[in-house]
């Protein structure tokens, strides 16, 4: 692993690997948004408020699935998030985890109090087998899976996803109508085709920005037709826009 800091305050971390990044340091206020992947929050200080639809609930720990709209006020605490590849098992595996729902939200992770714990103790340039532990106590043993016609178009299209990939030739590809795939990639996967093709590009974005290029040449590498169209993707998918994560004082550690 390889550290890459954006700024000299640096007062956030965030992991970013080829599958997914886990973030932990205060959080940065992001708007309501709609994930294209489920993404594990913990409270490291105090509990947060998680707000979907109309409902509000306050938590210790959430699991939100991909495409449900939300807003979360932690009130400048301090949290670990994690954003999961939606085609490995480790989402079922948290969500199975998890006490308690809200709505489409799960609540309230039962090795809650052990995520905090190691949590606190992430850290550039420390132990580099935390990470592995947070997100280890996260799901506890993974079972082994072989993949499917559509788990394995998806690990396609995160290493490649820059590259042409249409609905129709996807399906083509596993065999089905392009309406009998496009049901089927979210019912194994939670999420849709296309956020799924959006996810790829805005994580290939992101390690394109972890090396200390531009966003235009970030948008270049990852597919998107113009900055522009990266920045309004990113700030939907994740509640901010890129320019403003790199200017909260950030340091990204990559793994390679």
């Amino acid at each position: 692993m390889t550290s890459s800091a954006l700024s000299e305050t640096c007062s956030a971390t965030l992991w970013l690997g080829a599958e997914g990044f886990v973030f932990r340091g205060a959080s940065p206020g992001l708007d309501r948004h709609a994930g294209a992947v489920p993404c594990l929050v913990v409270a490291l200080d105090r509990a947060f408020t998680l707000h979907v639809g109309s409902a509000a609930a306050a938590a210790r720990s959430a699991l939100v699935p991909a495409r449900v709209p939300h807003h979360l006020d932690a009130r400048g605490g301090e949290i670990v998030s994690w954003y999961l590849d939606p085609a490995s098992p480790a989402p079922r595996a948290c969500r199975a985890a998890m006490r308690r729902e809200h709505g489409p939200v799960a609540l309230e992770h039962r090795e809650q109090d052990k995520l905090v714990e190691l949590g606190r103790a992430l850290r550039p340039g420390g132990d580099p087998g935390a990470v592995d532990r947070w997100t280890g106590t996260a799901t506890g043993p993974l079972p082994h899976e072989a993949p499917s016609p559509i788990t394995a178009l998806a690990a396609k299209l995160l290493a490649d996803p820059a590259g042409h990939w249409p609905a129709g030739a996807c399906a083509r590809l596993v065999g089905l109508s392009e309406s009998a795939f496009l049901r089927a990639f979210v019912a194994q996967t939670g999420t849709s085709f296309r956020r799924y093709r959006l996810w790829t590009r805005t994580l290939r974005a992101m390690h394109v920005l972890a090396s200390g290029e531009n966003l235009t040449r970030a948008a270049a590498e990852a597919g998107f037709a113009t900055p522009s169209h990266l920045s309004s993707t990113f700030h939907g998918l994740f509640g901010l826009a890129p320019t403003r994560m790199l200017n909260i004082g950030l340091t990204i550690v990559e793994d390679r």
